[in-house]
């Protein structure tokens, strides 16, 4: 088995780390600069940062606030939320960012992301996907969740690869924020039939055996998680080891 990344993620909302569940009622997590900290210090193997209002508040991320968390990591760093142009990404990398996410646009204007690989490389450019079930299928959202596109899952991750983008970010809607466990069946539709690493987010619970589950019945490449690590009801170097004591290898 390939070392698996375990990824927490910084949803932002007004300068603040927020949670809520089924991307709903949301509740302050704590300060964004503090909490990064301690998780590169914990051992993450990455962090994510996510202004989950900037697309529909039609603003661009907070550039001031990427540059305080690169300061204070050692990890790589991705960063999404309101991401339309060029300029936006290189402000964004300028700004100490190893990679960026892109949601909503990726859908709304693929172009983009042929244009984000032909400048800056597929190894940083992220497409976050959200997903939630309807009858017996899966189907993409955008707009934090507001906006399904009618959009098939595993349409759009083939399309996704195929434009070369270096990793999916897939959210299962349906499981996000309820710690009940990761959908496995969301994340071996996409793991089994795309090339290029998933990270899979939504439901992770304070049980490692959640992550344990992930990894050894889907073909993903990392896990994601936040309110778990955030009320540190399942610290990061306690979940890195006891996959360690799974055969679970991580980086």
């Amino acid at each position: 088995m390939l070392a698996k990344r375990i990824i927490p993620c910084l949803d932002i909302k007004d300068g603040k780390t927020v949670k809520g569940v089924n991307f709903e009622n949301l509740i302050d997590a704590g300060d964004p600069v503090e909490l990064a900290k301690r998780y590169s210090e914990l051992g993450a193997d990455e962090l994510v940062f996510l202004d989950i209002t900037a697309t529909n508040e039609k603003r661009k991320t907070t550039v001031e606030l990427v540059e305080r968390i690169a300061r204070e990591i050692f990890i790589p760093f991705t960063v999404g939320g309101g991401i339309k142009t060029i300029e936006d990404i290189r402000s964004i990398l300028n700004a100490g960012a190893d990679k960026i996410s892109i949601n909503s646009q990726a859908v709304l204007n693929p172009g983009l992301i042929k244009d984000c690989v032909k400048y800056f490389g597929s190894q940083c450019i992220v497409v976050a996907i959200d997903a939630k079930k309807i009858d017996d299928d899966y189907y993409v959202f955008i707009n934090a969740g507001k906006k399904n596109t009618g959009l098939k899952l595993i349409d759009w991750a083939k399309e996704v690869e195929e434009m070369r983008a270096g990793e999916i970010l897939l959210t299962s809607m349906d499981a996000d924020g309820t710690q009940k466990g990761f959908d496995i069946d969301m994340n071996n539709l996409v793991s089994n039939n795309v090339s290029i690493p998933v990270i899979a987010s939504g439901g992770a619970g304070a049980d490692s055996k959640h992550f344990i589950d992930l990894f050894e019945k889907t073909n993903v490449d990392a896990a994601l998680a936040a309110s778990i690590f955030h009320f540190n009801t399942l610290p990061v170097d306690v979940l890195k080891n006891d996959l360690k004591m799974h055969n679970i290898k991580t980086r």
